[in-house]
Protein backbone atom coordinates (compact mmCIF):
# COMPACT_ATOMS: atom_id res chain seq x y z
CA UNK A 1 0.00 0.00 0.00
CA UNK A 2 2.76 2.44 0.94
CA UNK A 3 4.63 1.76 -2.29
CA UNK A 4 1.56 2.35 -4.46
CA UNK A 5 0.83 5.66 -2.72
CA UNK A 6 4.48 6.70 -3.02
CA UNK A 7 4.49 5.85 -6.74
CA UNK A 8 1.34 7.89 -7.31
CA UNK A 9 2.89 10.79 -5.39
CA UNK A 10 6.02 10.61 -7.56
CA UNK A 11 3.87 10.59 -10.69
CA UNK A 12 2.06 13.75 -9.62
CA UNK A 13 5.30 15.32 -8.37
CA UNK A 14 7.12 14.80 -11.68
CA UNK A 15 4.21 16.33 -13.54
CA UNK A 16 4.19 19.40 -11.29
CA UNK A 17 7.99 19.76 -11.36
CA UNK A 18 8.18 19.58 -15.14
CA UNK A 19 5.39 22.14 -15.44
CA UNK A 20 7.00 24.58 -13.02
CA UNK A 21 10.47 24.21 -14.52
CA UNK A 22 9.08 24.32 -18.08
CA UNK A 23 10.95 21.21 -19.15
CA UNK A 24 9.81 18.31 -21.31
CA UNK A 25 7.40 16.24 -19.22
CA UNK A 26 7.85 13.10 -21.30
CA UNK A 27 11.61 12.95 -20.73
CA UNK A 28 11.25 13.30 -16.95
CA UNK A 29 8.38 10.84 -16.85
CA UNK A 30 10.30 8.18 -18.73
CA UNK A 31 13.31 8.51 -16.43
CA UNK A 32 11.07 8.46 -13.35
CA UNK A 33 9.18 5.43 -14.68
CA UNK A 34 12.45 3.53 -14.99
CA UNK A 35 13.48 4.46 -11.45
CA UNK A 36 10.14 3.62 -9.85
CA UNK A 37 9.74 0.43 -11.88
CA UNK A 38 13.20 -0.97 -11.05
CA UNK A 39 13.66 0.20 -7.43
CA UNK A 40 10.10 0.18 -6.12
CA UNK A 41 8.19 -2.31 -8.27
CA UNK A 42 11.02 -4.83 -8.76
CA UNK A 43 10.58 -4.73 -12.53
CA UNK A 44 13.36 -5.33 -15.00
CA UNK A 45 14.34 -2.41 -17.20
CA UNK A 46 13.16 -4.40 -20.23
CA UNK A 47 9.70 -4.69 -18.75
CA UNK A 48 9.59 -0.97 -17.98
CA UNK A 49 10.64 -0.06 -21.51
CA UNK A 50 8.09 -2.52 -22.88
CA UNK A 51 5.43 -0.17 -21.52
CA UNK A 52 6.42 2.50 -24.03
CA UNK A 53 3.46 2.89 -26.40
CA UNK A 54 4.91 1.71 -29.68
CA UNK A 55 1.46 1.83 -31.23
CA UNK A 56 1.13 5.55 -30.55
CA UNK A 57 4.65 6.14 -31.88
CA UNK A 58 3.77 4.33 -35.12
CA UNK A 59 0.48 6.23 -35.35
CA UNK A 60 1.95 9.70 -34.85
CA UNK A 61 4.99 9.13 -37.04
CA UNK A 62 3.00 7.43 -39.78
CA UNK A 63 0.24 10.05 -39.89
CA UNK A 64 2.56 13.06 -39.83
CA UNK A 65 4.91 11.53 -42.41
CA UNK A 66 2.17 10.52 -44.84
CA UNK A 67 0.36 13.84 -44.76
CA UNK A 68 3.60 15.81 -44.81
CA UNK A 69 4.39 14.21 -48.18
CA UNK A 70 0.94 15.28 -49.33
CA UNK A 71 1.78 18.79 -48.12
CA UNK A 72 5.17 18.84 -49.78
CA UNK A 73 3.80 17.95 -53.21
CA UNK A 74 0.90 20.41 -52.93
CA UNK A 75 -2.01 17.98 -52.63
CA UNK A 76 -3.21 19.13 -49.20
CA UNK A 77 -3.23 22.72 -50.40
CA UNK A 78 -5.42 21.79 -53.35
CA UNK A 79 -7.83 19.87 -51.12
CA UNK A 80 -8.08 22.86 -48.81
CA UNK A 81 -8.87 25.15 -51.74
CA UNK A 82 -11.55 22.74 -52.99
CA UNK A 83 -13.11 22.52 -49.51
CA UNK A 84 -13.13 26.31 -49.19
CA UNK A 85 -14.90 26.57 -52.52
CA UNK A 86 -17.53 24.01 -51.50
CA UNK A 87 -18.14 25.37 -47.99
CA UNK A 88 -18.09 28.99 -49.14
CA UNK A 89 -17.41 31.72 -46.62
CA UNK A 90 -19.50 30.28 -43.75
CA UNK A 91 -16.74 29.17 -41.44
CA UNK A 92 -19.25 28.64 -38.61
CA UNK A 93 -20.33 25.29 -40.07
CA UNK A 94 -16.88 23.82 -40.68
CA UNK A 95 -16.26 22.35 -37.17
CA UNK A 96 -19.80 20.94 -37.20
CA UNK A 97 -19.11 19.25 -40.53
CA UNK A 98 -15.90 17.68 -39.22
CA UNK A 99 -17.71 16.61 -36.04
CA UNK A 100 -20.29 14.74 -38.14
CA UNK A 101 -17.71 13.22 -40.49
CA UNK A 102 -15.60 11.99 -37.58
CA UNK A 103 -18.64 10.38 -35.96
CA UNK A 104 -19.34 8.46 -39.15
CA UNK A 105 -15.78 7.17 -39.53
CA UNK A 106 -15.36 6.33 -35.82
CA UNK A 107 -18.62 4.40 -35.82
CA UNK A 108 -17.15 1.92 -38.33
CA UNK A 109 -15.53 -0.24 -35.66
CA UNK A 110 -12.36 1.58 -34.63
CA UNK A 111 -12.80 4.94 -32.85
CA UNK A 112 -9.23 5.96 -33.71
CA UNK A 113 -10.12 5.70 -37.39
CA UNK A 114 -11.63 9.16 -36.97
CA UNK A 115 -8.13 10.55 -36.57
CA UNK A 116 -7.80 10.62 -40.35
CA UNK A 117 -9.81 13.86 -40.15
CA UNK A 118 -7.30 15.75 -37.98
CA UNK A 119 -4.55 16.39 -40.55
CA UNK A 120 -7.11 17.93 -42.91
CA UNK A 121 -9.36 19.68 -40.38
CA UNK A 122 -6.63 21.56 -38.53
CA UNK A 123 -5.16 23.28 -41.64
CA UNK A 124 -8.69 24.15 -42.79
CA UNK A 125 -9.36 25.76 -39.41
CA UNK A 126 -6.27 27.92 -39.85
CA UNK A 127 -7.32 28.92 -43.33
CA UNK A 128 -10.77 29.96 -42.13
CA UNK A 129 -9.53 31.84 -39.08
CA UNK A 130 -11.15 29.30 -36.74
CA UNK A 131 -9.52 28.70 -33.37
CA UNK A 132 -7.65 25.41 -33.71
CA UNK A 133 -8.89 24.42 -30.25
CA UNK A 134 -12.46 24.50 -31.55
CA UNK A 135 -11.59 22.28 -34.50
CA UNK A 136 -9.56 19.91 -32.33
CA UNK A 137 -12.41 19.52 -29.84
CA UNK A 138 -14.91 19.05 -32.69
CA UNK A 139 -12.84 16.17 -34.07
CA UNK A 140 -12.14 14.70 -30.62
CA UNK A 141 -15.81 14.92 -29.61
CA UNK A 142 -16.89 13.33 -32.87
CA UNK A 143 -14.49 10.47 -32.25
CA UNK A 144 -15.81 9.99 -28.71
CA UNK A 145 -19.44 9.98 -29.87
CA UNK A 146 -18.85 7.66 -32.82
CA UNK A 147 -16.78 5.30 -30.68
CA UNK A 148 -19.89 4.40 -28.66
CA UNK A 149 -21.94 3.41 -31.68
CA UNK A 150 -23.18 -0.19 -31.47
CA UNK A 151 -20.70 -1.12 -34.19
CA UNK A 152 -17.64 0.54 -32.63
CA UNK A 153 -15.08 -0.56 -30.06
CA UNK A 154 -15.98 1.63 -27.07
CA UNK A 155 -19.64 0.71 -27.36
CA UNK A 156 -18.98 -3.00 -27.81
CA UNK A 157 -16.68 -3.18 -24.77
CA UNK A 158 -19.00 -1.14 -22.54
CA UNK A 159 -22.39 -2.66 -23.25
CA UNK A 160 -20.89 -6.11 -23.88
CA UNK A 161 -19.27 -6.22 -20.44
CA UNK A 162 -22.41 -4.86 -18.81
CA UNK A 163 -24.65 -7.45 -20.44
CA UNK A 164 -22.26 -10.25 -19.49
CA UNK A 165 -22.72 -9.13 -15.87
CA UNK A 166 -26.51 -9.16 -16.21
CA UNK A 167 -26.98 -5.39 -16.61
CA UNK A 168 -29.44 -4.45 -19.33
CA UNK A 169 -27.64 -1.62 -21.10
CA UNK A 170 -29.14 -0.92 -24.52
CA UNK A 171 -26.47 -0.17 -27.11
CA UNK A 172 -28.53 2.59 -28.74
CA UNK A 173 -29.12 4.23 -25.36
CA UNK A 174 -25.37 4.22 -24.74
CA UNK A 175 -24.74 5.80 -28.15
CA UNK A 176 -27.43 8.43 -27.52
CA UNK A 177 -25.85 9.36 -24.19
CA UNK A 178 -22.42 9.67 -25.80
CA UNK A 179 -23.77 11.70 -28.72
CA UNK A 180 -25.74 14.07 -26.50
CA UNK A 181 -22.80 14.62 -24.15
CA UNK A 182 -20.39 15.39 -26.97
CA UNK A 183 -22.86 17.73 -28.64
CA UNK A 184 -22.99 19.70 -25.37
CA UNK A 185 -19.18 19.79 -25.25
CA UNK A 186 -19.03 21.00 -28.86
CA UNK A 187 -21.52 23.76 -28.03
CA UNK A 188 -19.38 24.74 -25.03
CA UNK A 189 -16.31 24.85 -27.27
CA UNK A 190 -18.15 27.15 -29.67
CA UNK A 191 -18.83 29.51 -26.76
CA UNK A 192 -15.33 29.36 -25.26
CA UNK A 193 -13.30 29.55 -28.47
CA UNK A 194 -15.18 32.09 -30.53
CA UNK A 195 -17.26 29.80 -32.71
CA UNK A 196 -20.45 31.85 -32.53
CA UNK A 197 -18.57 34.99 -33.59
CA UNK A 198 -18.15 33.28 -36.95
CA UNK A 199 -21.92 33.01 -37.47
CA UNK A 200 -22.36 36.48 -38.95
CA UNK A 201 -18.81 36.80 -40.26
CA UNK A 202 -18.32 36.22 -43.94
CA UNK A 203 -14.67 36.24 -44.89
CA UNK A 204 -13.06 36.44 -48.28
CA UNK A 205 -9.90 34.67 -47.34
CA UNK A 206 -10.62 32.64 -44.22
CA UNK A 207 -8.44 34.84 -42.03
CA UNK A 208 -11.23 37.00 -40.66
CA UNK A 209 -10.58 39.93 -43.00
CA UNK A 210 -11.72 41.12 -46.39
CA UNK A 211 -8.20 41.09 -47.81
CA UNK A 212 -7.55 39.06 -50.95
CA UNK A 213 -6.73 35.40 -50.48
CA UNK A 214 -3.07 34.74 -49.70
CA UNK A 215 -2.26 38.45 -49.60
CA UNK A 216 1.30 39.16 -50.62
CA UNK A 217 1.67 41.30 -47.49
CA UNK A 218 0.76 38.44 -45.19
CA UNK A 219 3.45 35.95 -44.13
CA UNK A 220 3.18 32.57 -45.77
CA UNK A 221 1.31 30.12 -43.48
CA UNK A 222 3.77 28.01 -41.53
CA UNK A 223 1.53 24.99 -41.02
CA UNK A 224 3.44 21.79 -41.85
CA UNK A 225 0.61 20.70 -44.17
CA UNK A 226 0.48 23.94 -46.20
CA UNK A 227 2.56 24.74 -49.24
CA UNK A 228 4.87 27.65 -49.81
CA UNK A 229 3.23 28.39 -53.13
CA UNK A 230 0.72 30.72 -51.47
CA UNK A 231 2.81 33.84 -52.17
CA UNK A 232 2.39 33.47 -55.92
CA UNK A 233 -1.37 33.23 -55.62
CA UNK A 234 -1.28 36.14 -53.19
CA UNK A 235 0.32 38.38 -55.79
CA UNK A 236 -2.30 37.39 -58.33
CA UNK A 237 -5.11 38.10 -55.84
CA UNK A 238 -3.59 41.47 -54.96
CA UNK A 239 -3.46 42.40 -58.64
CA UNK A 240 -7.14 41.51 -59.03
CA UNK A 241 -8.14 43.78 -56.15
CA UNK A 242 -5.91 46.72 -57.08
CA UNK A 243 -6.51 46.56 -60.83
CA UNK A 244 -9.10 44.00 -61.94
CA UNK A 245 -8.50 44.81 -65.58
CA UNK A 246 -4.82 43.94 -65.24
CA UNK A 247 -5.48 40.60 -63.62
CA UNK A 248 -4.71 37.65 -65.80
CA UNK A 249 -6.92 34.62 -65.73
CA UNK A 250 -5.35 31.50 -64.34
CA UNK A 251 -4.79 29.00 -67.14
CA UNK A 252 -7.05 25.96 -67.00
CA UNK A 253 -4.05 23.68 -67.04
CA UNK A 254 -2.80 25.25 -63.81
CA UNK A 255 -5.88 24.01 -61.99
CA UNK A 256 -5.25 20.40 -62.93
CA UNK A 257 -3.55 18.00 -60.55
CA UNK A 258 -0.14 16.79 -61.61
CA UNK A 259 0.88 13.14 -61.61
CA UNK A 260 2.17 13.08 -58.01
CA UNK A 261 -0.90 14.89 -56.73
CA UNK A 262 -3.23 12.45 -58.46
CA UNK A 263 -1.35 9.54 -56.91
CA UNK A 264 -1.52 11.27 -53.52
CA UNK A 265 -5.28 11.77 -53.79
CA UNK A 266 -5.68 8.10 -54.68
CA UNK A 267 -3.56 7.11 -51.67
CA UNK A 268 -5.55 9.37 -49.34
CA UNK A 269 -8.81 7.91 -50.65
CA UNK A 270 -7.32 4.43 -50.36
CA UNK A 271 -6.39 5.12 -46.73
CA UNK A 272 -9.92 6.17 -45.78
CA UNK A 273 -11.57 3.34 -47.75
CA UNK A 274 -9.18 0.75 -46.31
CA UNK A 275 -9.86 1.90 -42.75
CA UNK A 276 -13.62 1.76 -43.29
CA UNK A 277 -13.56 -1.62 -45.05
CA UNK A 278 -11.31 -3.20 -42.40
CA UNK A 279 -13.63 -1.91 -39.68
CA UNK A 280 -16.73 -3.24 -41.45
CA UNK A 281 -15.05 -6.63 -41.92
CA UNK A 282 -14.33 -6.88 -38.20
CA UNK A 283 -10.62 -6.11 -38.37
CA UNK A 284 -8.96 -3.45 -36.23
CA UNK A 285 -7.06 -1.21 -38.67
CA UNK A 286 -3.73 0.23 -37.59
CA UNK A 287 -3.83 3.70 -39.10
CA UNK A 288 -0.14 4.27 -38.45
CA UNK A 289 0.92 1.17 -40.37
CA UNK A 290 -1.46 1.99 -43.21
CA UNK A 291 -0.02 5.51 -43.40
CA UNK A 292 3.49 4.07 -43.65
CA UNK A 293 2.35 1.75 -46.45
CA UNK A 294 0.76 4.52 -48.50
CA UNK A 295 3.65 6.88 -47.68
CA UNK A 296 6.03 4.30 -49.14
CA UNK A 297 4.16 4.49 -52.44
CA UNK A 298 4.31 8.29 -52.42
CA UNK A 299 7.98 8.53 -51.54
CA UNK A 300 8.87 6.09 -54.32
CA UNK A 301 6.92 8.22 -56.80
CA UNK A 302 8.34 11.50 -55.45
CA UNK A 303 11.60 10.92 -53.50
CA UNK A 304 12.22 14.65 -52.93
CA UNK A 305 8.89 15.19 -51.16
CA UNK A 306 9.45 12.03 -49.11
CA UNK A 307 12.85 13.28 -48.02
CA UNK A 308 11.63 16.72 -46.96
CA UNK A 309 8.66 15.23 -45.07
CA UNK A 310 10.92 13.41 -42.60
CA UNK A 311 11.81 16.70 -40.91
CA UNK A 312 8.16 17.38 -40.01
CA UNK A 313 7.67 14.27 -37.85
CA UNK A 314 6.69 15.46 -34.37
CA UNK A 315 9.09 13.54 -32.14
CA UNK A 316 8.43 15.89 -29.22
CA UNK A 317 4.82 14.73 -28.97
CA UNK A 318 5.92 11.11 -29.26
CA UNK A 319 8.25 11.57 -26.27
CA UNK A 320 5.59 13.45 -24.30
CA UNK A 321 2.95 10.76 -24.69
CA UNK A 322 5.43 7.88 -24.45
CA UNK A 323 7.00 8.99 -21.18
CA UNK A 324 3.70 9.47 -19.39
CA UNK A 325 2.13 6.25 -20.62
CA UNK A 326 5.26 4.31 -19.65
CA UNK A 327 4.90 5.59 -16.08
CA UNK A 328 1.18 4.71 -16.09
CA UNK A 329 2.18 1.18 -17.13
CA UNK A 330 4.47 0.94 -14.09
CA UNK A 331 1.61 2.12 -11.86
CA UNK A 332 -0.65 -0.56 -13.33
CA UNK A 333 1.99 -3.24 -12.73
CA UNK A 334 2.36 -2.11 -9.10
CA UNK A 335 -1.39 -2.28 -8.58
CA UNK A 336 -1.77 1.44 -7.92
CA UNK A 337 -4.56 1.75 -10.49
CA UNK A 338 -6.42 -1.22 -9.02
CA UNK A 339 -6.00 0.32 -5.56
CA UNK A 340 -7.76 3.45 -6.74
CA UNK A 341 -10.66 1.35 -8.01
CA UNK A 342 -10.95 -0.52 -4.71
CA UNK A 343 -10.94 2.78 -2.83
CA UNK A 344 -13.83 3.99 -4.95
CA UNK A 345 -15.79 0.81 -4.26
CA UNK A 346 -15.24 1.24 -0.52
CA UNK A 347 -17.16 4.51 -0.47
CA UNK A 348 -20.40 4.00 1.41
CA UNK A 349 -22.81 6.25 -0.52
CA UNK A 350 -23.63 4.81 -3.98
CA UNK A 351 -23.93 8.20 -5.66
CA UNK A 352 -20.62 9.39 -4.23
CA UNK A 353 -19.02 6.09 -5.21
CA UNK A 354 -20.33 6.51 -8.75
CA UNK A 355 -18.78 9.98 -8.89
CA UNK A 356 -15.45 8.65 -7.61
CA UNK A 357 -15.19 5.72 -10.02
CA UNK A 358 -16.24 7.87 -12.99
CA UNK A 359 -13.58 10.38 -11.96
CA UNK A 360 -10.96 7.62 -11.75
CA UNK A 361 -11.97 6.31 -15.15
CA UNK A 362 -11.60 9.77 -16.66
CA UNK A 363 -8.30 10.51 -14.93
CA UNK A 364 -6.58 7.29 -15.94
CA UNK A 365 -8.04 7.30 -19.44
CA UNK A 366 -6.58 10.77 -20.01
CA UNK A 367 -3.13 9.15 -19.89
CA UNK A 368 -3.77 5.56 -20.95
CA UNK A 369 -5.89 3.36 -23.20
CA UNK A 370 -9.59 4.17 -23.03
CA UNK A 371 -10.48 0.66 -24.14
CA UNK A 372 -8.29 -0.82 -21.39
CA UNK A 373 -9.86 1.42 -18.79
CA UNK A 374 -13.36 0.45 -19.89
CA UNK A 375 -12.54 -3.24 -19.69
CA UNK A 376 -10.97 -2.82 -16.24
CA UNK A 377 -13.32 -0.32 -14.60
CA UNK A 378 -16.72 -1.54 -15.81
CA UNK A 379 -16.40 -4.69 -13.64
CA UNK A 380 -15.28 -2.49 -10.71
CA UNK A 381 -18.55 -0.58 -10.97
CA UNK A 382 -20.67 -3.70 -10.51
CA UNK A 383 -20.62 -3.61 -6.68
CA UNK A 384 -22.18 -0.14 -6.87
CA UNK A 385 -25.32 -1.51 -8.53
CA UNK A 386 -25.58 -4.77 -6.60
CA UNK A 387 -27.83 -3.21 -3.96
CA UNK A 388 -30.30 -1.96 -6.54
CA UNK A 389 -30.25 1.60 -5.17
CA UNK A 390 -29.06 2.99 -8.49
CA UNK A 391 -29.62 1.81 -12.06
CA UNK A 392 -26.79 -0.28 -13.41
CA UNK A 393 -27.19 0.93 -17.00
CA UNK A 394 -26.86 4.55 -15.84
CA UNK A 395 -23.63 3.92 -13.91
CA UNK A 396 -22.01 1.95 -16.74
CA UNK A 397 -23.06 4.48 -19.40
CA UNK A 398 -21.74 7.35 -17.28
CA UNK A 399 -18.46 5.53 -16.63
CA UNK A 400 -17.96 4.71 -20.31
CA UNK A 401 -18.54 8.23 -21.59
CA UNK A 402 -16.50 9.78 -18.75
CA UNK A 403 -13.57 7.59 -19.77
CA UNK A 404 -13.82 8.79 -23.37
CA UNK A 405 -14.45 12.54 -23.30
CA UNK A 406 -11.03 13.09 -21.67
CA UNK A 407 -9.28 11.68 -24.75
CA UNK A 408 -8.61 15.16 -26.12
CA UNK A 409 -5.90 15.38 -23.48
CA UNK A 410 -2.53 15.72 -25.27
CA UNK A 411 -1.33 12.69 -23.29
CA UNK A 412 -3.70 10.41 -25.18
CA UNK A 413 -3.62 9.33 -28.81
CA UNK A 414 -6.43 11.67 -29.86
CA UNK A 415 -5.05 14.79 -28.22
CA UNK A 416 -1.50 13.99 -29.30
CA UNK A 417 -2.63 13.75 -32.92
CA UNK A 418 -4.46 17.08 -32.68
CA UNK A 419 -1.30 18.69 -31.30
CA UNK A 420 0.87 17.07 -33.97
CA UNK A 421 -1.31 18.44 -36.78
CA UNK A 422 -1.30 22.01 -35.46
CA UNK A 423 1.22 24.66 -36.48
CA UNK A 424 4.61 24.30 -34.81
CA UNK A 425 4.27 27.72 -33.17
CA UNK A 426 0.75 26.89 -31.95
CA UNK A 427 1.57 23.53 -30.39
CA UNK A 428 2.53 24.91 -26.95
CA UNK A 429 -0.79 26.77 -26.72
CA UNK A 430 -2.82 23.83 -28.01
CA UNK A 431 -1.02 21.45 -25.63
CA UNK A 432 -1.69 23.75 -22.68
CA UNK A 433 -5.37 24.28 -23.51
CA UNK A 434 -6.03 20.63 -24.33
CA UNK A 435 -4.43 19.68 -21.01
CA UNK A 436 -6.80 22.03 -19.18
CA UNK A 437 -9.80 20.87 -21.19
CA UNK A 438 -9.01 17.18 -20.85
CA UNK A 439 -8.31 17.32 -17.12
CA UNK A 440 -11.39 19.49 -16.52
CA UNK A 441 -13.45 16.69 -18.08
CA UNK A 442 -12.30 14.48 -15.20
CA UNK A 443 -14.52 16.67 -13.01
CA UNK A 444 -17.13 17.95 -15.46
CA UNK A 445 -17.87 14.51 -16.93
CA UNK A 446 -18.79 12.74 -13.68
CA UNK A 447 -20.81 15.69 -12.39
CA UNK A 448 -22.72 16.00 -15.66
CA UNK A 449 -23.34 12.34 -16.36
CA UNK A 450 -23.93 11.13 -12.81
CA UNK A 451 -26.26 14.10 -12.31
CA UNK A 452 -28.15 13.45 -15.55
CA UNK A 453 -28.27 9.65 -15.48
CA UNK A 454 -27.55 8.16 -12.05
CA UNK A 455 -29.35 10.68 -9.80
CA UNK A 456 -32.74 10.45 -11.59
CA UNK A 457 -32.55 6.65 -11.61
CA UNK A 458 -31.99 6.57 -7.84
CA UNK A 459 -35.03 8.67 -6.97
Amino acid sequence: MEQQIAALAIFVGVFVLATLRKVHIGVLMFAAAAGVGVWMAGMTIDKVVAGFPIGILVLLVGVTYFFSIAQANGTIDRIIELAITKVGDRAFFLPIAFFALTIGISAMGSPLAGLVMAPIGMPLAKRYGIDRMLMGIAIGSGLSAGGFAPTSLFGIVTYGTARAAGIDLDSLVLFTVALGTNLLLLAAAYVMFGGFRLLNTRTADGFGTQLPSFSASRPTPSHPFEREGNIARGKQAAVQVLDPAAATEVPASASKLNRNQIITVLCMAGLVVTVILMSVLGSNPDIGVLCFAFASVLTLCDPQSGKSAVATIDWSTVLLVGGIITFVGVLQTMGAVAMLGEAAGAVGTPLLAALVICGIGGLISAFASTTGMLAALVPLALPLVASGDIAGWAVIAALGVCSSIVDVSPFSTVGATVVATADAEERPRITRLLTRWGLSMVVVGPLLLVGALVVPSSL
